[in-house]
């Protein structure tokens, strides 16, 4: 009697009589696609399934660009063989144009789209067409990137995890109107002159530089992909995923824009999992920039400029990650960038590469905070996927440093220079806040509500998106003032130049659990504190 199986999945759901494991017809040749990675037993909706041998089961498939079949097994996870396979099960249009990932442009008044199709530029010319909503529309060209089994750095990107990713087009909207609704829509015009279209999406453009308006900013790491259909996923490593995505698809009318701060997939090597989660967080991604940072799991692989010697990437070393999502740095390779929203001014840092005094990476962070202008940025925000800042994480605490080792040293005096309201990081699969800090000191001693001068930091580790949680030291940290070992994000919201409000959300029910304001007039952050303002004399 069958024990188990293993399968594959998403997006068009159909009901299955028996239990199957997906195989994907591949060009002129089948093989089946373990990257894939996903599994259910026959007795998943029918716990009498060995005594009837009759059971059903429902698998939810998204389009990757090939035909889908399923195979069903006995012998369990440990000893599999194979009893049959289904027919070939298609797509209508295998090659349509999916998964758009809206991203901030370079200047504040341009919006950039990336998606995926099964179009190379001799089958098609991609382009989006687009305006104003009830105005009439532009069509803007798209760009066209790709990449092959030698592009990856090792196994399994290379060998058992490798897929042929489709074609990632990027189109750039410019001269857009400050916060207004646009509609848009994908397009590929074939050979024969015919099209084939997307479907509508919507946006509202950014706000003018320092408009004083409403401006909603979520932040989190960590989060990867789980499946709807309930079948299993390997290793279980994102169980709260979908609770994080659904929080922000039911909150998305209060939401401007996303940051998702490294570990993006958790794909680590298996190619077909960037499909996978684009197709999670369309909903999200095609109606706000939703804007990523760089993790060990996208980019880290030995040899490769890795700041760290690890095979967290599985291979893919950063190439699936800069080629998916559109960010607006110089060098995409190397993932750090400065982006601005309304009255916000962010400093994206790529923990992944080396950030201390000296390197390339510490001179784009200075610059980065240097040049903002507090009268139209009010809110200086720093991020990065590692802990370069404060975490209560058992690990840092047994090895004593509380953040990521050579972390802080060379930034803090950056951050306290130029006055720095909040940094963010992922990596440790918590939340955790610090006080307003310098130096591994409290600067001061509220707890819900500042005011007047940047003295001092924020810390937030905000990791929690949805990968398996990390434990906290048991060592009491004097600088931490909330923790919680549970799934979550943050939510900024700028009311004003003087008013800002944070709030900690839970992924399980979208209710806040920790949350502070920050008033705050320009005069406050003209104001020197230690090591906040160059020297000076009156000597002549």
């Amino acid at each position: 009697m069958m024990t188990g199986l293993e399968f594959s999945l998403q997006q068009n759901s159909m009901d299955l009589h028996v239990i199957w494991k997906m195989m994907v017809n591949n060009s002129l040749h089948i093989f089946v696609q373990p990257q894939l990675r996903q599994y259910n037993f026959a007795n998943f909706s029918n716990p009498d399934y060995a005594k009837t041998g009759n059971t059903s089961l429902k698998f939810q498939l998204i389009n990757q660009r090939a035909d889908f079949s399923f195979a069903l097994f006995t012998g369990g996870l440990s000893n599999p063989k194979l009893v049959g396979v289904s027919n070939y099960i298609s797509f209508a249009n295998p090659k349509a144009p999916l998964y758009p990932r809206l991203a901030l442009g370079k200047s504040w008044n341009e919006m950039t789209l990336t998606w995926t199709s099964g179009y190379n530029l001799l089958e098609a010319v991609p382009f989006i067409e687009w305006g104003r909503k009830g105005d009439p529309q532009h069509r803007s060209p798209a760009g066209t990137l790709t990449f092959d089994r030698n592009t990856m750095c090792g196994s399994p990107a290379r060998t058992v995890g490798w897929r042929d990713p489709g074609f990632i087009h990027t189109s750039f909207m410019k001269d857009l109107w400050p916060s207004t609704l646009y509609t848009y829509k994908m397009g590929h015009m074939l050979s024969n002159g015919s099209y084939v279209w997307s479907k509508m999406y919507s946006f509202r453009s950014s706000p003018y530089p320092g408009q004083d308006s409403l401006q909603r900013v979520i932040i989190f790491g960590d989060m990867g992909k789980a499946e709807r259909d309930g079948s299993n996923e390997y290793s279980n490593y994102q169980p709260g995923s979908l609770n994080t995505t659904d929080q922000l698809i039911n909150d998305l009318k209060n939401i401007d824009i996303v940051f998702h701060i490294g570990d993006i997939t958790y794909a680590n090597g298996y190619i077909s999992q960037w499909d996978q989660f684009t197709a999670q967080v369309e909903p999200v991604a095609s109606t706000v920039p939703y804007m990523i940072a760089s993790g060990n799991h996208e980019r880290d692989w030995p040899g490769t400029g890795s700041f760290y010697d690890v095979m967290d990437s599985g291979g893919e070393c950063g190439v699936l990650a800069q080629t998916m999502f559109y960010v607006p740095a110089d060098n995409r390779a190397n993932f750090w960038y400065s982006t601005d929203y309304g009255m916000f001014h962010f400093c994206i840092a790529d923990s992944e590469h080396d950030w201390r005094e000296g390197s390339e990476q510490y001179r784009f962070i200075e610059h980065c905070l240097a040049s903002v202008d507090r009268q139209k940025h009010p809110w200086l925000i720093f991020a990065a996927h590692r802990v370069l800042g404060y975490s209560s994480d058992k690990w840092y605490g047994l090895e004593g440093s509380f953040e990521e080792p050579m972390g802080r040293e060379s930034l803090q005096k950056l951050w306290q220079k130029y006055k720095v309201d909040i940094a963010f990081y992922g990596h440790v699969h918590n939340y955790e806040r610090t006080c307003p800090i310098y130096q591994n000191q409290c600067v001061n001693s509220e707890r819900s509500h500042y005011s007047g001068i940047v003295n001092g930091t924020i810390h937030v580790v905000v990791g929690g998106g949805g990968s398996h949680l990390s434990e906290f030291t048991p060592i009491n940290t004097t600088w931490s003032l909330h923790r919680d070992y549970d799934w979550g994000f943050v939510k900024l919201t700028a009311f004003n130049h003087s008013s800002l409000l944070f709030e900690y959300k839970k992924s399980r029910d979208g209710k806040v659990y920790d949350s502070f304001t920050i008033s705050r007039d320009y005069k406050d952050v003209l104001a020197c504190v230690h090591d906040g303002c160059e020297p000076s004399t009156f000597a002549s």
